[in-house]
């Protein structure tokens, strides 16, 4: 779990990003290795595909080194970061709606997503497990994106509200209503 200093706060990453901003690569990869987690969580926040989220990663960091320079002020880097993941992750749900499309059109047959349970996992607790993430999933983006900063990442209402630049009273009411959500879709499942 990655956690963000509030506004105001001194922020240690700050050094790193403008280390990076600066041309430094051991700088930028110890930037993605820090903030990557957060950076997934908002990436599955959008498109909610677990199997989707390392490609779109990759996208977003190579993204994030060649633009890293049009950041104009370096203590908002989680924004702007935060943007950029968020932007990726909807091109790619695009992408996936555009070939469904395709596909349907072509007649060939859209094939599910896989469901596998590590191992170890009894069945009953890889059925949960499953339950949990298909109705994170099936929850909107608007409710999806806080949610999985908060309940995955452990992101603040405040820091939440920070990077995707809305009031902390929107950000408590879309994850009050995220998980009036998820106990309907889980009622009679877990």
């Amino acid at each position: 779990m990655t956690t963000m200093p509030a506004s105001g706060e001194f922020d240690p990453v700050l050094s790193i990003v403008e280390a990076v901003a600066a041309g430094d690569r051991p700088a930028f990869d110890e930037l993605a290795r820090t903030q990557g987690d957060w950076v997934r969580a908002v990436i599955f926040g959008v498109l909610g595909d677990r199997d989707r989220v390392d490609d779109v990663a990759q996208q977003v960091w190579v993204a994030a080194w060649e633009r890293i320079g049009q950041l104009r002020d370096p203590r908002r880097w989680r924004p702007w970061l935060y943007r950029l993941a968020r932007n990726a992750a909807v091109d790619a749900g695009r992408e996936r709606t555009r070939r469904r499309r395709l596909f349907e059109r072509s007649g060939v047959e859209h094939l599910g997503e896989r469901a596998g349970a590590p191992s170890g996992d009894t069945m009953a607790e890889a059925e949960r497990r499953e339950a949990v993430w298909r109705a994170i999933k099936g929850l909107p983006a608007l409710y999806r994106e806080p949610f999985v900063l908060r309940h995955v990442q452990g992101w603040g209402y405040r820091q939440i509200g920070e990077v995707m630049d809305m009031p902390v009273d929107t950000v408590e009411t879309r994850l009050v209503r995220a998980r009036r959500l998820l106990r309907d879709a889980l009622k009679d499942k877990v």
